[in-house]
């Protein structure tokens, strides 16, 4: 058993071709990929040629990512969200990802309404329930009237729809500075995926501080300012009973520009700092990781 399968790379990471980048993360132990659809559209050989590309990797679809703005619209906006949830569904589904992320609005032509924002996650729920897909609700930082995982939480609770759930990223945790006591009253079930990153700074004070961070210099974890803070949260989400995936959603300009192979080893040396530093997992890790420690 690779005892990395908790743990995957998200694409976002990485330059170069998908296969390229598939390749260096199985090369580096991990058995899992977080997908985006850019990872598709852009293929040289199209959606299909992608698919296949992720298919021949062997590695598992951690999720799926990203379906934007789609809630707390009305009208002709609707429709036209709802056609573009259909096609990110179908391109789910195709790459055998179990699970959408939709990440709250920023629109301000969406409403403030938490029942009518739970009404439409229904919805979305209800399309991707026929393709055994769950929908991971998200609370960007920088969210219109969502912007907190608490308040994630609720509006997934007046939906209550069993294929709708929260996706935490701890970026947005910390940039957000919400209390990490809330993750107590979270139901483990209900949470669909977890996304793992940190940064250089302490505080991003305004909602553009918070868009320049997350789009271009998080880090991985145990690589930046706030690890206890993210040792406690994945020690807090152990303690509830969460079982699922790790992702490192980690959007760095540095990284673009470093060979794949070196950014697969720093993703691989923070698994292991989870693995062994906070997580304590009693099972050894595989004979190419003992000697390597985290820096």
């Amino acid at each position: 058993m690779n005892l990395l399968d908790g743990f995957g790379m998200d694409t976002i990471t990485m330059a170069g071709s998908l296969e390229a980048k598939l390749s260096a993360m199985k090369d580096a132990g991990f058995s899992q990929v977080m997908l985006m659809a850019r990872d598709l559209v852009t293929h040289p050989g199209g959606v299909p040629a992608a698919v296949a590309a992720v298919h021949a990797s062997g590695l598992r679809p951690t999720g799926f990512q990203v379906l934007r703005d789609f809630e707390g619209l009305s009208g002709h906006l609707h429709g036209y969200k709802v056609d573009i949830a259909k096609s990110m569904l179908e391109m789910c589904a195709a790459t055998g990802s179990k699970v959408l992320l939709a990440c709250s609005s920023t629109s301000r032509h969406a409403t403030d309404d938490l029942d009518h924002i739970a009404r439409d996650l229904k919805k979305l729920a209800m399309m991707a329930l026929p393709l055994g897909i769950k929908v991971a609700y998200e609370g960007l930082s920088w969210g219109r009237t969502v912007n907190e995982f608490t308040t994630s939480w609720d509006v997934v609770c007046r939906a209550d729809c069993p294929n709708l759930g929260i996706g935490l990223d701890s970026f947005h945790i910390f940039a957000a500075n919400t209390a990490l006591d809330a993750i107590e009253d979270l139901d483990p079930d209900k949470i669909f995926l977890v996304q793992l990153s940190d940064f250089m700074w302490h505080e991003t004070p305004t909602f553009e501080d918070r868009m320049t961070t997350a789009r271009t210099f998080r880090v991985f974890p145990g690589e930046g300012v706030h690890s206890e803070a993210l040792a406690d949260l994945v020690l807090r989400l152990d303690r509830i009973g969460y079982r699922g995936d790790y992702s490192f959603e980690v959007f760095n300009d540095d990284y673009q520009q470093l060979p794949l192979a070196t950014v697969a080893e720093r993703a691989r040396k923070s698994a292991t700092w989870l693995h062994d530093s906070v997580l304590h997992r009693s099972a050894p890790l595989p004979a190419w990781t003992r000697t390597n420690t985290p820096t």
